[in-house]
């Protein structure tokens, strides 16, 4: 059973989930016959909690199109009893919430960039599905969607893929965002967010690109090179909330911004993650829904652990030009 264990010293909780040991060394590329994740090997995985089917020929291989499984090898469970134990000022809680993979193709590809926009779609749409889901399990506090692409990314699998972990606390990086934004609103009667779209959109230095719903940016002040966001231009706190054509429009900038950063960096290992407002909270003013892409060219080092600061060589400004110009 894995569990959280809590710092008191930071209030940072921590996974404490001896199973991810066992997960696998990266099979050979070529190999697809021991991938988990292609078509025809779905007994290698857990038995899926969601497919996505072609529904213009469902008789087709492969006759799905997404899949979402159990992680084998999950840093939290939904079974198990919800015990807390507190030996003076060490906290520990039972490690219950969920963690899923999203398998985002039935073929062996192992860049994203190279999904068709359909692709893309579906993607996202099984995201939305299982965030509405999980949200009905009051145990849940918080919901993350992450992708890590390359072993630098933290990788053990290379068939493009992302995951999903339900939390019955809410992180402490999200927590730290959340309460700065509340600030700002209450400072200024405005979203944080919503402020930086429009000085962006307004011919600003670290704009990328934009469409109907979405603007990508360079953030004012990021933590490493080529640090890209997506945005929505509408105010909402909620992934999950989105839309069809919301979803349409986001795997459109998505793929493309994936592409130019694959242009301009030869093809980068990565992370992204969806930061969504806490399960609990209701529609608000002050937090906006975004998208982090985080390409992974440096290491971070020992200040950076040792201060929680950031050390970038290249600047915000310098990474979105190379962006912009990079299906020019």
């Amino acid at each position: 059973m894995p569990e959280f264990r809590k710092d008191p010293a930071v209030y940072r909780w921590v996974i404490i989930a001896t199973e991810r040991a066992k997960r696998p060394i990266r099979p050979d590329a070529s190999d697809t016959a021991q991938c988990p994740f292609c078509a025809g090997n779905e007994n290698m995985t857990p038995p899926e909690i969601l497919v996505l089917r072609d529904k213009s020929d469902p008789s087709s291989f492969p006759n799905w199109t997404v899949r979402v499984v159990p992680n084998k090898y999950p840093a939290l469970v939904p079974e198990g009893s919800a015990t807390q134990i507190t030996d003076e000022n060490y906290e520990v809680h039972s490690g219950i919430g969920a963690h899923e993979v999203i398998i985002e193709s039935p073929y062996h590809v192992t860049d994203m960039a190279l999904l068709e926009e359909t692709q893309f779609e579906a993607i996202l749409r099984a995201y939305r599905h299982r965030i509405m889901e999980l949200r009905t399990d009051r145990r849940f506090r918080y919901i993350l969607i992450y992708k890590n692409q390359g072993v630098e990314a933290g990788a053990t699998l290379e068939h493009v893929h992302s995951q999903l972990i339900a939390m019955p606390m809410v992180p402490k990086l999200v927590l730290e965002e959340i309460n700065a934004a509340k600030n700002y609103y209450e400072a200024n009667r405005r979203c944080v967010f919503c402020d930086a779209i429009r000085k962006e959109t307004d011919g600003g230095e670290r704009f990328v690109i934009e469409n109907a719903r979405y603007l990508v940016m360079c953030p004012f002040a990021p933590r490493f090179p080529y640090e890209t966001w997506i945005l929505p231009k509408k105010h909402s706190s909620f992934f999950e909330h989105n839309t069809q054509q919301d979803d349409d429009d986001l795997a459109v900038i998505l793929r493309e911004t994936l592409i130019r950063l694959n242009r301009s960096l030869s093809g980068p290992a990565f992370n992204y993650l969806i930061h969504s407002s806490p399960l609990e909270r209701g529609e608000n003013n002050d937090y906006h829904w975004h998208m982090e892409i985080i390409p992974k060219l440096i290491q971070v080092g020992g200040f950076e652990w040792g201060s929680g600061s950031y050390i970038n060589p290249v600047t915000p400004e310098q990474s979105a030009r190379s962006l912009r110009a990079a299906l020019t």
